[in-house]
């Protein structure tokens, strides 16, 4: 029998409640399936970096690397340590450290599930590059608390991390429906955004079965507020894909069903799996944080593993609780109920 070993990062705020109900679901499909899970948490948060002075130990990597995956709560809590430390200390490393290039977050409505536009049918799958471009961390600040102060941020865009996570857009739309949008502003951005448009030309005559739209990033926001049912993969940089993704999470009916995959294609190191919806500190310890992304993400987990049959148990198991108006509305039902509701729906 498959024995899978899964780092749970719970983190800080609402991290926790939702990892805890995500685990519990996932403990809950393997007893069924013929794998076996085996669970380390690791307590590494903003708590953590108030007592040691890091988000995680120096050998914190090392330590990761020895799992199967990772499914991560949330991250950060701005009271106590800034977000800039947070993130730089835990989330992006181990994304870069494992070559997670490859960012996937499904848009759709679950049913039952209302969302602000009065369109219900469309199925979006982001992909996010998420180890270089504008989050490089590349840059400095001088002369810093003077009048001349500068700050330079600077945008890296290599050939090889375009065009790997573009082929890999182009071969998830080869699955799907066929349809590529590729997200740039190469009409202000005339160095790196063209750069990215003429990659995505390149690799289109390799898959002359896709078909391939670029756009700006300005039109691409309005499209998916005005016509989100003509999209099908939509690939972009790593701020585009961040800002798009947050967009997306709202017309599906808002962070609470926003989850995601930290991929890394080549599979020689683990992926993360974790929701988007931020630690959401002003509601945490209250028992009210919607656990729905964390369960999702936590199928995206095991679909990645190669458990797929119970993976989509999870899928269905999730929409037959929402059909019944079970966690879509916010502070309607409380993280404990939903995750029992998702349990029942498993038997």
């Amino acid at each position: 029998m498959k024995v899978y070993s899964i780092a749970l990062l719970p983190g800080d705020g609402i991290g926790p409640d939702v990892t805890a109900a995500a685990w519990q679901v996932l403990e809950a499909v393997a007893r069924s399936a013929d794998f076996k899970l085996q669970g380390t948490s690791l307590p590494w948060s903003c708590d953590h970096y108030l007592q040691t002075g890091a988000m995680m130990p120096d050998d914190g990597i090392e330590t990761l690397h020895g799992f199967d995956a990772i499914l991560l709560g949330a991250v950060g809590w701005p009271e106590k340590v800034p977000d800039a430390i947070s993130l730089h200390g835990l989330l992006l490393p181990i994304r870069k450290s494992f070559q997670q290039y490859a960012n996937i977050r499904p848009h759709r409505l679950l049913p039952g599930v209302e969302g602000p536009l009065r369109k219900a049918q469309f199925d979006i799958l982001c992909i996010r590059e998420n180890t270089e471009g504008e989050y490089s961390g590349a840059g400095g600040r001088v002369h810093q608390g003077t009048d001349n102060e500068v700050a330079i941020e600077t945008a890296i865009f290599t050939r090889m991390g375009v065009e790997r996570i573009l082929r890999f857009a182009f071969e998830q739309a080869r699955r799907r429906r066929g349809k590529l949008a590729s997200v740039t502003k190469s009409n202000a951005q005339r160095h790196s955004m063209v750069f990215w448009d003429e990659v995505t030309r390149e690799l289109a005559g390799e898959y002359p079965d896709v078909e391939v739209t670029s756009y700006h990033i300005d039109a691409m926001a309005a499209r998916i507020v005005m016509a989100p049912e003509s999209l099908d993969v939509v690939v972009a940089s790593n701020l585009f894909g961040d800002v798009l993704t947050d967009l997306g999470a709202a017309i599906q009916g808002g962070l609470g069903f926003a989850a995601s995959a930290n991929i890394n294609p080549g599979r020689d190191a683990p992926s993360m799996f974790e929701p988007v919806h931020g630690s959401a500190p002003d509601i945490a310890h209250l028992g009210i944080a919607n656990p729905i992304a964390a369960i999702w993400s936590a199928s995206m987990m095991l679909d990645h593993l190669g458990e797929t049959a119970a993976a989509a148990r999870i899928m269905t198991a999730l929409e037959a609780v929402t059909s019944r108006g079970i966690g879509t509305v916010p502070g309607k039902n409380k993280t404990d109920e939903i995750t029992k509701a998702v349990l029942a729906a498993l038997d």
